[in-house]
């Protein structure tokens, strides 16, 4: 089966799919997105996604493409006529088309594309498989908050982490604070098992993965302590993993070729893993 994109009320083939010359997204990253997971025919997450998408939107003075219903059905049909049984979808909507200047245009029409793509996810069974990261400055703006599609910096950060065979870049600030990954958040678990995350705030996307698996362990009777940590803490922690829709619970066995605890993945994080993973597919 063909794909097919919506885009601005058409849903199109995949190969027609294109926006305008000047889109504002496409020549001032004017815009935001959104991932979000499918499993078993069901959108993930959908609420905290789309309440995520709203704020982004509102914190650049971009308006709502359409309603709130609106929206979801156009996601569901999306999702329906690519087949997505397991997958993701992708959204992203800008400031739209106007002519080329910094200033806002004065009756600005969003943009709003919407695909849908396949992918395998985790068995209920499966188990979580490690891999290495990097440590990156972070260079990144200072409204890391807004799920911006200006991913230039993170998109550098990644590259280099894949041609040293990582999975991960780790973003460091210059005062040593580690704030989150190039498209994840990061988790470390201490000597007493309490996981430590970065607080909420500019310096950090709140993904909705990391919301979730919050609750989550919360309600497993986990700790889980909200605080910004050092690279020192980073590279001592027992256990260290990285989450969002599409990373899933990803553990990190070694940063820069140092291993981290044992250097397997550890009790915690599979713990983690596991509950995430039914947590998804009890949607």
């Amino acid at each position: 089966m063909p794909r097919s994109v919506y885009v601005n009320g058409s849903y199109l083939p995949a190969q027609y799919a294109s926006v305008h010359y000047e889109d504002r997204g496409y020549q001032f990253a004017d815009g935001v997105y959104e991932v979000i997971l499918v499993r078993q025919s069901a959108i993930v997450d959908k609420s905290p996604h789309l309440d995520r998408l709203e704020r982004s939107l509102k914190e650049l003075s971009i308006s709502m493409p359409m309603g709130r219903m609106s929206l979801e059905a156009v996601i569901n049909e999306t999702r329906r006529r690519n087949n997505v049984d397991e997958g993701f979808i992708y959204i992203q909507v800008t400031r739209g088309v106007a002519p080329r200047d910094h200033t806002f245009p004065s009756v600005p029409i969003p943009s709003l594309i919407i695909s849908a793509k396949r992918r395998a996810w985790p068995s209920i069974d499966s188990k979580p498989k490690g891999g290495s990261a990097m440590l990156a400055r972070d260079e990144r703006w200072a409204r890391c908050d807004i799920k911006s599609v200006g991913l230039l910096p993170n998109v550098l950060a990644k590259e280099r982490a894949k041609k040293s065979g990582a999975v991960e870049a780790i973003m460091v600030r210059d005062d040593g604070r580690v704030t989150e990954g190039g498209s994840s958040n990061v988790w470390i678990v201490d000597d007493d098992g309490v996981l430590h995350t970065h607080p909420l705030g500019p310096e950090i996307l709140g993904g909705v993965t990391r919301g979730v698996i919050k609750e989550l362990a919360e309600k497993a009777q986990i700790s889980v302590i909200e605080e910004a940590f050092d690279r020192k803490a980073l590279l001592e922690a027992r256990e260290i993993f990285v989450t969002s829709a599409t990373s899933f619970v990803k553990p990190i066995l070694a940063i820069d070729g140092a291993q981290i605890g044992d250097g397997v993945v550890g009790p915690v994080t599979s713990r983690i893993f596991s509950l995430y993973n039914a947590h998804t597919l009890a949607i």
